[in-house]
């Protein structure tokens, strides 16, 4: 079996999870755990990419879900920050 991340931050690709909502489970703990703090920058796509071993639609996907939720939004060529946007 191939997992790939550390021990907190594991995607399993044989999981019955989605691997998109598992990046998003992974993604929301560090940011309810105070690891990226409020209009904290998300690290890139590419970043998310290399760090997690999943695809490009995968992680926009599971970025989408975090937005839907209002944990995060999206400034376009600027980044995703932590948080609701702004008025």
């Amino acid at each position: 079996m191939s997992v790939v991340g550390n021990a907190a931050n594991v995607i399993n690709p044989y999981s019955h999870v989605p691997v998109y909502r598992q990046l998003a489970d992974i993604l929301r703990q560090q940011i309810q755990s105070g690891e990226f703090g409020h209009l904290d920058v998300l690290p890139s796509e590419k970043a998310l990419v290399q760090t997690y071993g999943v695809g490009r639609d995968t992680v926009r996907s599971a970025i989408a879900l975090l937005r839907d939720e209002g944990l995060v939004f999206t400034v376009p060529h600027r980044g995703t920050y932590i948080g609701p946007r702004p008025e």
